[in-house]
């Protein structure tokens, strides 16, 4: 045989025996195909809550990776291992330290955040009109208007110091100086707030700014300060510690405050004021916010690799791309339903409490409520993320709106028909039972709402993209505030009616000036109560508004793909 065929022949044999391999091979991963994709769909099937994450492959200017967590790994585990599970891997996380640190630098912001929503209000409601609390209603408008300054924030700090901790550490200095002077100040302040509104306002603006600006940092801080793998705590550092400085800002200080309560449950001889104090409580977190922020600058140093993030923008080209966000034209229309979608809320979240208060609920009742009511807004806010997914991603927002409104009409009636002798049990129940239903139907609203803003923001911007439409949704929920506080006592009509020869008649629209006639010996004639018409008033424009525009718009705007949210040319690609 010619050599030229041997070698023909032995070629021959040598592809005959590698095509027989590449198919062997082809069998083989024709074969394992069906197995990954069943793998593949069973995770994807158990996909449940949005977290905010990081990995990897994500490039630095993408500074937020939007990810599914997979709770397959522990689902089937009773209720006490998961949580013991969790801990544990919690406390041995090696950022323990860090998300330690997150957790107080939230609790320290919600501290001012729980007197200015919270409190405050609740003390100024027993000497002024609603209207006068209205006014004061203007000092929570900073944090919903951050984001004008947010990019200032984000671009101006020195490098050796570090790019976070050159406005965190000033801004909690400058907060402990005011809390300090506030803590020998406010109590005189507050028994006279009609003559002291404005400065009582002003100074809660300032601090409330303070706050603001503080968390902008804190947000920041946070992509960097936890590794990537670790990224999805910061939304859960943030929850826990803003909450729980709410929460003792709000409800335990209004407990302590209460004469009622201490003269109950703490003092063995009744006192004429409370166990806790506005001006003392200042004062101790005065202290703490030193005690932090000296902890920050002694042994707190930042990474100076991510000091200056790849891809981040400056303060002109943060302003721009925020334009470019808004010129959208399916954003213009999501931009509206976020401003007028709470209008019809508004008079249950903010008045209803301080009805009841009127109507002769006690502070420490309400606490308690706000006790109860707490661990419900951490369980359903959870559930609310497994159940804004699909294709219908906005239906838990469109159900809890309608489940709003009823509980708002239902809040009307709890205050018209509460007992004129006071509190019994049973109608405490009616009380609680309906301000938790209103607060599960407003969680799943906030984290349904929350979790389609994460699924349409642009990664390559998330940050601002994100910031943006968070603050459009809580301006929607601050803006009617002062105006429907005013209407309130604009339609409200009470003349407190004096015997024959023992005075003229007054207006008593006020809890004072009714306590007062009361006290005289007169009787608080309520012609007409604005909150009633107000409440009213708002039900009935947000049904309308929801079943001819909101309701279509939002229907239609969950349907759109992602790319059509998109601004940047890196995320249509």
């Amino acid at each position: 045989m010619p050599k030229h065929a041997a070698k023909a022949k032995a070629l021959h044999s040598h592809t005959e025996k590698s095509h027989s391999r590449r198919k062997s091979k082809t069998r083989v991963k024709m074969e394992d195909a069906p197995r990954r994709r069943t793998r593949e769909q069973s995770s994807s099937s158990n996909d449940v809550g949005i977290t905010i994450g990081g990995s990897g492959t994500h490039t630095p200017t993408q500074k937020y990776a939007f990810e599914i967590e997979d709770p397959a790994s522990y689902a089937k585990l009773p209720l006490t291992d998961r949580v013991v599970k969790k801990w544990r891997a919690f406390y041995g996380n090696k950022d323990f330290g860090n998300i330690t640190l997150l957790i107080a630098l939230y609790w320290l912001q919600g501290i001012p955040l729980g007197l200015a929503h919270g409190s405050i209000p609740f003390l100024l409601k027993e000497k002024l009109s609603f209207a006068q609390v209205g006014l004061f209603s203007l000092a929570g408008y900073p944090y919903s208007l951050k984001l004008f300054w947010s990019p200032f924030v984000d671009s101006l700090y020195d490098r050796k110091f570090g790019r976070r901790k050159s406005w965190i550490v000033p801004i909690q200095l400058i907060t402990a100086l005011v809390f300090w002077w506030m803590g020998g100040h406010i109590d005189g302040l507050v028994r006279n707030p009609a003559e002291n509104i404005y400065g009582i306002m002003y100074l809660f603006l300032a601090i409330v700014f303070l706050s603001a600006t503080q968390d902008i940092a804190v947000d920041g801080w946070a992509l960097t300060l936890l590794s990537k793998e670790n990224l999805s705590y910061a939304s859960t550092c943030q929850t826990v510690g803003i909450n729980c400085g709410f929460f003792l800002s709000f409800t335990v200080f209004l407990a302590l405050n209460s004469v009622e309560f201490s003269n109950k449950y703490l003092f063995s001889v009744p006192r004429d004021e409370g166990f806790l104090q506005l001006g003392p409580y200042l004062a101790f977190w005065a202290v703490a916010y030193v005690l932090v922020t000296l902890y920050l600058i002694v042994f707190k140093t930042e990474d100076s690799s991510s000091e200056d993030e790849a891809g981040s923008y400056g303060i002109a080209e943060t302003y721009k791309t925020i334009w470019r966000i808004c010129k959208l034209p399916h954003m213009q229309q999501f931009i509206i339903v976020l401003l007028v979608a709470k209008v019809g809320f508004i008079p249950n979240d903010t008045t209803t409490q301080l009805k009841l208060i009127e109507r002769g609920l006690h502070r420490e009742d309400m606490a308690l409520a706000v006790l109860i009511d707490f661990p419900v807004q951490i369980f359903f806010g959870y559930y609310a993320a497994r159940w804004s997914q699909g294709a219908s991603k906005l239906k838990p927002w469109r159900l809890a709106f309608v489940l709003r409104l009823l509980c708002s009409a239902l809040s009307m009636s709890v205050v018209y028909y509460f007992p004129q002798g006071g509190l019994t049990t049973g109608y405490f129940y009616v009380v609680l039972i309906t301000m938790v239903a209103s607060s599960m139907a407003k969680t799943v609203q906030f984290v349904g709402m929350s979790a389609f803003v994460t699924q349409i923001a642009d990664p390559v911007i998330g940050g601002t993209y994100m910031t943006l439409l968070n603050t459009l949704s809580n301006f929607g929920g601050t803006w009617p505030v002062y105006f429907i506080m005013r209407a309130v006592d604009y339609f409200t009509s009470a003349t407190c009616l004096m015997p024959a020869g023992m005075g003229d008649s007054y207006a008593c629209a006020t809890q004072e000036a009714r306590k007062l006639c009361v006290k005289e010996g007169g009787v608080c004639n309520v012609t007409w109560d604005g909150y009633y018409i107000v409440s009213a008033s708002c039900i009935l424009l947000a049904l309308i508004m929801f079943v001819g525009y909101i309701q279509p718009t939002v229907h239609r705007l969950e349907r759109h793909p992602a790319h059509l949210w998109r601004v940047t040319k890196e995320s249509t690609k």
